[in-house]
């Protein structure tokens, strides 16, 4: 149980370093979707997204070293990140003041694709899997 508190704490984190960076600088980087801004921006963010959740699931399998760490923090701080995002969507006037509505729709998408990516990331770390080799003949 321990660990999954560790995980679950870990998931709040990254959760709240996202909302965080979106409060702060979402104006200047969500722009409204069908526009050619919007494309270029979302796919930066996007590459910014997967290298920081890769450097974040690298530097969480230091501390858990537990057979498929990666893969369980992928799939706990998803299920956190959403159930804390439909607070966020619920109550998006209070938590981001500054955007539009357009904006909002446009870091959903963000939003979407970046927990895809927190549940595919974990795959491409190697997994330590405990082998049982059978001795024959001694």
């Amino acid at each position: 149980m321990k660990t999954y508190l560790f995980t679950a704490a870990w998931g709040v984190f990254v959760w709240a370093a996202a909302t965080l960076f979106f409060r702060v600088f979402g104006e200047e980087v969500l722009f409204t979707p069908g526009t050619e801004a919007f494309m270029f921006s979302t796919a930066m963010l996007l590459v910014g997204t997967a290298i920081l959740l890769a450097l974040v699931i690298y530097l969480y399998t230091l501390f858990d070293k537990k057979d498929y760490a990666a893969i369980r923090f992928g799939i706990v701080g998803t299920m956190i990140g959403l159930v804390l995002d439909s607070f966020v969507f619920s109550n998006y006037q209070m938590i981001f003041p500054n955007l539009d509505e357009t904006q909002v729709i446009a870091f959903s998408s963000w939003m979407s694709f970046a927990y895809a990516l927190y549940l595919v990331i974990p795959f491409l770390f190697p997994q330590k899997i405990r082998q049982k080799q059978v001795v024959r003949g001694k």
